[in-house]
């Protein structure tokens, strides 16, 4: 039997589980780890500025292919609080990472060593296991389980901590014959999806909600396929985006009380049974008025986790499987039912829905100066065509851009949906161009979150990580202060000053052109709209030839309010600009404007 370090027998496994790439930063108890991923080989490292980025970029690089794990790595104590973050996140929107911490020797951990803490503990509660390894014979089983849960149910995190002297420890290891657990999904039965149907057809007004666990399942095209066959409009999450192409005559818009489309909440608002694949009932996507969400509708949701269904409210039928299972099942039938002339004709109400999607629209034309953040997605739009994949995590960018950016793919819109931290958008971008350097990709930031974790656009310098940073710039926490607005408080979210050192900013403070060239990377200040288009033209241009991020960096008016509810309540809206009245108001919108 080959004997070998349990470090080199946990670097064995991750390739043998297919792990290619890890992000992490090195550090005292983990040095045996990286030795071993030097001696062993095979698996690409990329270093971070920041251990939490790490976490980040590991989360970008699952979510950007389907398959794929990204692992991060860190040393003991502060490197795995600092990761909690980046697992939480995770959790959130069951993406699975695993996270690798060193620790300090089994027999230390008592005695409060230096950088010593139970980091399985604190990480409990946002993984689906965390486990620090007090034998080093374990660590092959170890890593095999955090594997299989991983991948099996619902998709999520998993934490390894690793003693120092656990990680030096020989053991019997033959990694030729080692095999990976079978993966566990639960999956529907014809009986179940029978029934299901039964309500669909049973129905005058139906939808689809398209979760992100279709995405998850790699099950867009049999999402598309069913319906097509049924005729059934599509409703997709923020998770969801990109289940079915924005320009398809089902997709239907988004709904909410914040990323959201005014059609997608009235054809919402008109139906009368709504198939939930994949999705959670996100408190964005349902709002805090559940019987404005669910009064007059049937519903029938199916997730891969049980628990989940009857979690937000109780559906009318729950069926626990994993989404491509369910489709294809659902495929099955609907096409039996359709050749014998059973399956409705749901024709007029799918036509009334693009109806809605050509009439109710939000004005994003605007020539004001400093510009309106609606006009720098109408510019988007134009400069980054269907092949793009947008990265963004939290904030009025976050919401603007899912009212008035466009979707067509899958895995194209990557953004942190239940946890939402500032500071996510920069290493997500470069994890998620890490495993898929072929599709340009476009990140979006607020001024906050850009600079939470500025420092890891190094990383992408060093590593010549091109991508494309759109920068809105307002100089305050836009999304705080418009929330504060419904308590009649404007308190501690103003982030201008007049800077020393660029007195041309104007009173917007941090320089952001300086600080991201001094870290290596292109930067580029804009502050007429009518110039943003020939700016993202020399992003492109800029990033392609250098291998950087280039930044765009429009300067917004100070206060703008993004449409959203203020009660909570998706039946219940607020818009606060001017909507679109004419074609020149939205002249990037999915589909001209009929008026």
């Amino acid at each position: 039997m080959p004997r070998m370090t349990a470090a080199a027998a946990a670097v064995e496994i991750l390739k043998r589980e297919g792990v290619a790439q890890a992000f992490g930063v090195p550090g005292a108890a983990i040095n045996p780890f990286y030795r071993e991923l030097k001696n062993v080989g095979g698996i690409n490292h990329t270093l971070a500025r920041h251990v939490e980025g790490a976490s980040h970029m590991a989360e970008g690089y699952t979510r950007a292919k389907a398959g794929n794990i990204g692992v991060c790595i860190g040393t003991s104590g502060p490197a795995g609080t600092d990761m909690i973050t980046g697992l939480y996140s995770a959790i959130a929107d069951s993406i699975p990472i695993l996270c690798i911490t060193g620790q300090a020797p089994v027999s230390k951990l008592h005695k409060e060593d230096f950088q010593a803490v139970d980091i399985a503990a604190i990480a409990k509660p946002v993984t689906k296991a965390a486990t620090t390894v007090l034998e080093a014979a374990q660590v092959p089983g170890v890593f095999q389980q955090a594997f299989h849960l991983m991948r099996s149910g619902r998709p999520g995190p998993v934490l390894i901590d690793l003693p120092i002297d656990v990680q030096l420890t020989e053991i019997d290891f033959d990694p030729e014959t080692y095999e990976p657990l079978p993966v566990y999904k639960p999956s529907a039965t014809r009986a179940q999806i029978e029934k299901a149907i039964r309500f669909l057809r049973e129905s005058e007004r139906p939808l689809i909600v398209a979760g992100g666990g279709i995405i998850n399942a790699d099950a867009c095209e049999l999402l598309v396929e069913f319906a097509e066959l049924t005729g059934v409009p599509v409703i997709s999450t923020l998770m969801g985006w990109g289940t079915i192409p924005d320009d398809h005559e089902l997709a239907a818009g988004m709904v909410g009380v914040q990323t959201a489309h005014r059609y997608g909440n009235a054809t919402f608002l008109e139906s009368d049974f709504v198939l939930g694949i994949g999705n959670r009932w996100a408190n964005r996507h349902t709002g805090y008025n559940m019987d404005a969400y669910t009064e007059g509708r049937t519903f029938v949701h199916v997730d891969i986790e049980p628990t989940q269904i009857g979690k937000i409210f109780a559906p009318d039928y729950g069926i626990a499987s994993d989404a491509k299972a369910a489709l294809e099942l659902f495929i099955e039938v609907a096409k039996e039912l359709k050749a014998e002339g059973g399956l409705p004709d749901f024709s007029a109400w799918a036509a009334s829905a693009q109806e809605r999607k050509a009439t109710l629209q939000r004005r994003t034309h605007f020539e004001n100066i400093p510009m309106k953040p609606q006009r720098v997605y109408e510019e988007m739009n134009r400069a980054f065509g269907p092949e793009t994949r947008y990265v963004t995590t939290i904030g009025l960018s976050q919401i603007a851009a899912a009212q008035f950016l466009h979707v067509y793919k899958p895995r194209h819109w990557i953004n942190c949906g239940q946890a939402g931290p500032l500071g996510w958008t920069i290493p997500a971008a470069i994890g998620a161009a890490t495993a898929d350097p072929q599709t340009p990709i476009v990140a979006l930031s607020g001024d906050y979150d850009f600079q939470f974790m500025i420092e890891e656009l190094a990383v992408a310098a060093q590593h010549e990580v091109p991508y494309v940073h759109v920068l809105v710039n307002n100089a305050y926490l836009g999304l705080i202060r418009q929330a504060q607005g419904n308590l009649g408080i404007n308190f501690e979210v103003n982030l201008e000053f007049d800077n020393i050192n660029t007195p041309e900013l104007g009173g917007y403070g941090v320089d952001h052109v300086k600080v991201a060239e001094g870290l290596g990377v292109k930067a580029i200040r804009v502050t007429d709209p009518e110039e943003l288009g020939a700016a993202f033209e020399q992003a492109k241009k800029l990033a392609a030839e250098h291998r950087v991020p280039v930044v765009v960096e429009a300067i917004l008016e100070r206060i703008t309010n993004i449409a959203m509810s203020k009660t909570v309540d998706m039946s219940d809206v607020t818009e606060f600009e001017e909507l679109a009245t004419e074609p020149g108001h939205a002249p990037t919108a999915i589909k001209a404007l009929k008026v």
